[in-house]
């Protein structure tokens, strides 16, 4: 329900991980920013003063999504997701060039002969904001606590279903054991935090690590400040142990407008503007050219889907919301699917910056990409989507109105984020298109897509996710262990998704650690997918985004060679930037990427803090 992803990544319902809002501050401006007097809380053992920020270089994102929490065992959304990334490492990390898995806090990693325990080797150079070492019991907690507490488990539970036991024999030594084989285990996109910190935390549902500042973390940037739907203020981390980043402060800050945002640009008062998830072409093509501004054009890592109420239901069997009845039927959900043309899609609304969706995965990973056969694909087809919905029990009457046997037209509600243009432009194709059907259609927009979305309250809704290089997230959250406990419980699933076969293929495929086998396996899931109708993917947007060259003189994409910026899978882009003015450019790194880094202040304003929840938001989900 937001829109990626992973953890996404995991998350915006779908759609999570997408929206930044980066916005550069001038050393005036920087000056007039105060770090806020921190409380002694659990999370905040030693208060900090108020101090002015003053001569620092400090580089702002403008970001068009509002954090939803900045616990790791909430977060969900992209940006959420992204502020963590620079706050708390990983066991491993994705290379920037080819994402393929290197060392983060682990520095490496050994399988036992049965592929059933894991030892990874803990680094003995990083250390905590607040000084103390960080160590394999801390990752050893942060595991437990997964495995143990429902709540903690929110956002990234579905990477330790298959542990059987968490231990650190000593302070460099993470002893993994499995019930099973498992082959995401140099893909565990957990951010790792400090026992002596959450250990005091008493309800993991309801903390979101956003009263106390500095926050305790051990990334390439400490978090020091935040308010909801405005900003999130990062400063550098002078210890991090690949080196600190060149920017000394990094800012997230929400812009509900995304055109107030390409304006903010042009003025210099913001370094870097994502969009939500990406800039419209006629805010690209009005930014090309311009000096001192650079627009980066480059394959996304996120679908852009269409995706339909299954039926809302928890693991307890109890149904819930209000979807329409008729969605249940495959030949109902078929129909709505053959009525997009998705060619007209990405020719009118994305004009040429997305390719035409097809499978879950988009074709920037590869290995996993798939793609239905002619005789299976849900191609542009009206006339056979008008069959279906005959067969079905949807004829039309003496109005041209689709109706059932109790002579109730069919009338179906469209979840719509507000602040993406891409909704409401594809809305009214979908509107038109579908009124030729006989169907009618409310396009509902809303700041907050969320609290309907989980309550399964609505028909269709746009949808989206952010995929990692390892998919394993993503293909998690349409399984039926990934549905909430009870009605009243958040879950990790996308919409209620709960299809055996589909669980018995994402079993199959977490355990098998053939390459090549894997992938196939990834793509029968794929096919099984598109087969149930639950979702359609329409596209897959580039990401296209732009920053100011005179704040920022590099900073890396991913992948390296043709890649994005924002929501990248790791921190490097904001780690590498070097600020415009800086002597130096780049230097060696075990990971190969430019030595650097934005630190700094995030600001994130816009929709509410959604406590506790997990979802929704526009476009990347999570990563």
């Amino acid at each position: 329900m937001s829109t990626q992803d992973q953890h996404g990544t995991r998350r915006s319902h779908p759609r999570r991980p997408r929206w930044h809002t980066v916005r550069l501050m001038t050393a005036a401006g920087a000056a007039a920013l105060t770090f806020s007097a921190g409380l002694a809380t659990p999370l905040n053992p030693a208060p900090q003063r108020a101090e002015a920020a003053q001569g620092k270089k400090t580089l702002t994102v403008a970001v068009a999504q509002s954090v939803d929490s900045l616990s790791p065992f909430l977060a969900v959304r992209l940006v959420s997701t992204s502020v963590l990334r620079l706050t708390y490492e990983y066991l491993t990390d994705y290379d920037p060039g080819d994402a393929h898995p290197v060392p983060g806090l682990a520095t490496r990693w050994q399988p036992s002969a049965d592929k059933l325990t894991w030892t990874y080797t803990i680094r003995s150079d990083a250390k905590w904001s607040d000084g103390q070492k960080v160590t394999a019991e801390d990752a050893a907690w942060t595991f437990n606590k997964l495995m143990t507490d429902q709540a903690a488990a929110t956002a990234n539970g579905s990477f330790v279903t298959n542990f059987r036991k968490v231990t650190a024999p000593s302070p460099t030594k993470l002893v993994v054991e499995l019930k099973k084989p498992q082959a995401t285990m140099t893909a565990l996109d957990v951010p790792i935090v400090p026992e002596h910190i959450w250990k005091d935390v008493k309800d993991f549902s309801k903390f979101n690590n956003d009263k106390s500042f500095p926050v305790v973390g051990d990334g390439p940037f400490v978090l020091t400040d935040y308010k909801a739907d405005s900003y999130v203020r990062l400063k550098a981390n002078k210890s991090f142990w690949r080196g600190a980043p060149k920017f000394d402060e990094l800012v997230f800050k929400y812009y509900k407008d995304q055109d107030a945002a390409v304006a903010a640009l042009r003025k210099g008062e913001v370094s870097f503007v994502a969009g939500a998830p990406a800039l419209t072409p006629a805010q690209a093509a009005s930014l090309k050219g311009q000096k001192g501004i650079r627009v980066n054009d480059a394959p996304g890592r996120r679908f852009y889907a269409l995706a339909t109420n299954p039926g809302a239901q928890a693991k307890n069997g109890k149904k819930f919301g209000d979807g329409d009845p008729s969605l249940l039927d495959q030949r109902v959900r078929h129909a709505l699917f053959l009525a997009v043309d998705r060619k007209t899609i990405i020719d009118k609304v994305f004009q040429g910056h997305a390719v035409e969706g097809q499978g879950y995965i988009p074709p920037r990973f590869s290995t996993y990409f798939w793609k239905p056969s002619a005789s299976q694909a849900l191609a542009y087809d009206p006339a056979r989507a008008a069959q279906l919905l005959d067969q079905a029990g949807y004829k039309k009457n003496a109005d041209g109105k689709r109706v059932g046997k109790d002579g109730k037209p069919l009338n179906y509600r469209v979840l719509c984020h507000a602040t993406d243009p891409n909704d409401k432009a594809v809305g009214q194709y979908l509107k038109e298109w579908w009124a030729k059907l006989g169907i009618g259609m409310t396009l509902d927009c809303l700041d907050n897509v969320t609290d309907p979305w989980l309550a399964g309250k609505y028909d269709l809704a746009f949808d989206g996710w952010s995929v990692n290089p390892d998919p394993d997230y993503v293909l998690s959250i349409h399984t039926c262990a990934a549905l909430p406990a009870t009605p009243k419980d958040t879950g990790a699933t996308d919409n209620f998704i709960c299809d055996k076969t589909y669980d018995g293929l994402y079993t199959k495929q977490l355990a098998e650690y053939d390459s090549a086998k894997r992938a196939d396996i990834v793509k029968q899931m794929e096919s099984r997918l598109y087969d149930l109708g639950y979702m359609n993917v329409m596209a897959y947007p580039n990401a296209v985004e732009a920053y100011r060259t005179d704040q920022i003189k590099s900073i890396e994409t991913m992948p390296k060679a043709a890649g994005n910026i924002y929501g990248q899978d790791g921190y490097w882009s904001w780690w590498s930037a070097v600020p415009a003015d800086s002597g130096g450019s780049s230097g060696g790194s075990s990971t190969g990427v430019i030595v650097g880094v934005a630190a700094g202040v995030v600001v994130l304003a816009g929709a509410g803090l959604l406590l506790a929840r997990r979802r929704r938001a526009t476009a990347d989900d999570r990563e």
